[in-house]
């Protein structure tokens, strides 16, 4: 249910009439920064305020004259899929000094520029915050030295700076995601899945360097930040057999247990070997480790024909994901209400993104906080993990509802963690009706080689539900001696794990451990703001529109009008058209009429006016009964005539395909594992005479972490006719989406990100 109306904070109440906002890229280049700046102009322009284009970064600014632009709202028109960032950028030396500063200040004074939006890493982000620092005293040396009056120094007495990280190697602390992570993420999958196959072909090893210096994804051990991302997280979506990261130095001896596993993989009848390695990685001396050490080694311990290759630069490259587009439109959206509301006792802040909430930090803290990682790992202060093994129980996995790509990687982990935690783990074929027709068998750590990367579901997955069938499952638990259940799927899933707990009273052989992972397309799971699966849907959404929008650049006036996938949930076609730049949404949770689709057409008409003369349409294929995707397509040609023309496209189960993207591949791997670790704890804690009894769970990503709820509490929250839940996260994002169309709407941000501090968790300590 949407919240009363007294609790919301709209937007509208913060104006930005009179004020000048400059937008700027500075270091290294990372994807998805075109739609941050896209989103800052067209919001800063939205409420009122100048916007400019800072060309070049902190040069631009130092230089000045034609490098600083006023920027329209067509100007970032065609922005959100391209890579790179349009409006450049440069490392400046000159920015350093003082005096380069001083000339900065003048030339932002000259166009009354107070607020400031820095889209970079932490030496772009510091810089801006001595910039702020020292602002009074600039703009004191200007007056005295006559090239400002005393009024101009008063009109701009305060300077405002918002920053968003904005860079490959995910190294800044304080935010889960930086923008262009994901898209570097791609690339390396890319170019892994694509050795695979000559890898495969010849029994090859393959050592693979990728980007990250010193920064990835394991000081999350220390600070619950996530680093060491490029190399840990390409090795966990591509299944690599050994990953080599500077955070974590591996042991003396580890060449010999490298050289180990790859031999008892290799004996496996494992065709391939892949092993990453960070760019900077190092033993627990502090001696590098080169990917040509490691391929001398390899070949003078094994034999093994081994290959080398370092990806470089082509991890920056490309069009950005789906999610570089949404989280950079959040991100530059949040940044101007951040500016808006800024005063002088505000710190200058960073826009960041914790679990699925936009948060804003201190810069400083951040900044702070990413030196004492590098601090940390410079003093080899590295603490070890240790995991806990207990008695041995029978877990089953299965995957119910339809296929989602993820589910795959969801398996795999579930069954090496299992397995490493002691369990055996039993794989059970197309669902529940496998279930019951005994299709169950003990599934071992070389049986999920290589199901990272693919598509669909192996292990099978079928609608039916449990009900029907509860003796024979519960026959089959008993055969088995089934002590847990992961159930991997849909909204037939959660079905399920609701119809196997409602049964304890009757089947005593329900009563286990019971974890339900969401795993659909439609992401329309109650209790889970995401599910697996959606990603790789999204980006396919995106892609095709990116196409459709391409082939529309020779032929102008023309509408596109897309439908897509997710039953009664409208996810896929709201956050697809964010992500996509789309003109209109219809969804079943927003009703629409008539009205609105002449209003829509009409502002498709106007829009043919200006310099962007082509419009994108998406409809939820359950949107409206009467109001089918051909009904709209004809009304469209209708009205449009001879303003522009219509084209139609049904995506269709292409959205379903396909291998997951490495957000996929990643989210299934660590939630899997997760659910399994609850599952041990359960069955070590409360065990029972051969049962436990405890709820059915659902594990699900909740605004900031991953919360287990039981099914029978998520009851409520779910609309079962329209398969869909009561409240749905997404939905505040579409007035985002108006908004950057250039629709007059009302946008809630009671929910936008507040200034917080900067915290550590430090990992408790493990016997």
């Amino acid at each position: 249910m949407a919240k009363r109306q007294d609790t919301k904070k709209f937007f509208e109440n913060l104006s930005g009439a009179g004020k000048s906002i400059g937008v700027l890229t500075s270091g290294g280049d990372a994807q998805g920064m075109n739609a941050a700046v896209r989103a800052v102009v067209r919001m800063g322009i939205y409420v009122g305020a100048k916007v400019y284009f800072v060309h070049e970064g902190y040069q631009g600014m130092v230089d000045g004259g034609d490098n600083i632009e006023e920027a329209s709202w067509e100007s970032v028109s065609s922005m959100l899929q391209v890579g790179g960032t349009v409006i450049g950028s440069a490392r400046c030396k000159e920015f350093r000094s003082h005096e380069g500063r001083l000339k900065a200040a003048h030339h932002l004074v000259q166009r009354d520029i107070t607020n400031l939006c820095v889209i970079g890493g932490d030496g772009s982000l510091t810089g801006a915050n001595l910039f702020r620092e020292e602002w009074s005293g600039l703009l004191e040396e200007l007056v005295q030295q006559g090239l400002i009056d005393e009024k101009a120094a008063q009109n701009n007495s305060e300077l405002h700076i918002v920053g968003m990280v904005g860079s490959i190697d995910n190294d800044f602390c304080g935010t889960d995601m930086t923008i262009g992570t994901d898209s570097a993420l791609h690339r390396i999958i890319e170019v892994v899945d694509a050795i695979m196959t000559t890898a495969q072909s010849h029994q090859r090893t393959f050592v693979l360097e990728v980007m990250g210096r010193h920064c990835g994804y394991g000081m999350a051990f220390h600070f619950c930040f996530h680093f060491l991302y490029l190399a840990l997280v390409s090795a966990l979506a591509c299944g690599a057999d050994w990953v080599l990261i500077p955070e974590m130095p591996p042991e003396d001896g580890w060449e010999e247990q490298m050289c180990q596993k790859l031999s008892e993989n290799r004996a496996d009848k494992k065709r391939l070997n892949i092993i990453i390695v960070a760019e900077g990685a190092i033993d627990s001396h502090n001696k590098p480790i080169t990917t040509d050490h490691i391929k001398e080694l390899v070949v003078s311990c094994l034999g093994f024909d081994t290959r080398v290759t370092i990806l470089g630069h082509v991890q920056r490259g490309g069009t950005p994901s789906a999610f570089d587009r949404i989280l950079a439109s959040r991100m530059g959206v949040e940044a101007v209400l951040a500016l808006l509301e800024a005063s002088a006792s505000t710190p200058a802040c960073v826009v960041s993104l914790c679990g699925n909430q936009a948060v804003r930090l201190p810069l400083m803290e951040c900044v702070q906080m990413t030196q004492d990682v590098q601090k940390a790992m410079d003093e080899k202060n590295f603490e070890e993990a240790v995991r806990l093994r207990g008695s041995s129980f029978n877990v089953a996995v299965l995957n119910v509802g339809a296929p989602a790509a993820g589910m795959n990687a969801a398996v795999r982990s579930a069954v090496r963690v299992g397995i490493t935690e002691g369990h055996k783990m039993f794989a059970v074929n197309d669902g529940f009706e496998g279930f019951y027709k005994g299709q169950i068998k003990e599934i071992k750590w070389g049986d999920v080689g290589g199901w990272t990367g693919q598509g669909g579901s192996i292990l099978g997955t079928k609608r039916t539900l449990p009900a029907k069938h509860l003796d024979k499952i519960a026959e089959q638990i008993r055969i088995h001696n089934i002590n847990a259940l992961l159930v991997i799927g849909g909204f037939e899933a959660f079905l399920g794990v609701m119809e196997l707990s409602a049964a304890r009273e009757k089947y005593n052989e329900f009563c286990v451990p019971m974890v339900m992972v969401p795993a659909t397309v439609s992401n329309n799971i109650p209790g889970s703001d995401l599910s697996i699966g959606a990603d790789t849907a999204l980006n396919a959404i995106t892609d095709t529109c990116d196409r459709i929008k391409q082939s529309a650049s020779g032929t102008k006036r023309r509408v596109f009008i897309i439908e897509t996938m997710g039953g009664y949930c409208g996810y896929l076609a709201s956050v697809g058209g964010l992500a996509a730049g789309a003109d209109a949404v219809y969804i079943y949770e927003e009703p629409f009429d008539i009205r609105d689709l002449q209003s829509n057409v009409e502002h498709l008409t106007e829009k043919m006016k200006t310099g962007i003369q082509r419009g994108l349409v998406l409809r939820n294929e359950n949107s409206n009964e009467n109001f089918t995707t051909d009904f709209i397509y004809q009304l469209y040609s209708e009205e449009g005539k001879g303003v522009f023309d219509c084209r139609k496209n049904v995506l269709g189960h292409m959205q379903q395909g396909g291998a997951p993207s490495p957000f996929d591949r990643n989210f299934g791997t660590k939630i899997a594992a997760k659910a399994i670790q609850w599952i041990s704890r359960k069955l070590k804690e409360s065990y029972k005479e051969g049962r436990v009894h405890d709820t059915a769970c659902l594990l699900g990503m909740r605004r900031r972490a991953m919360v287990f709820q039981p099914v029978v509490q998520l009851k409520d929250q779910t609309d079962f006719v329209h398969r869909i839940p009561k409240e749905q996260w997404w939905l505040k994002l579409r007035p985002l989406m108006k908004i950057l169309a250039k629709y007059k709407t009302s946008y809630d941000v009671s929910d936008s990100g507040q200034l917080e501090h900067v915290t550590r968790v430090r990992p408790k300590k493990v016997d």
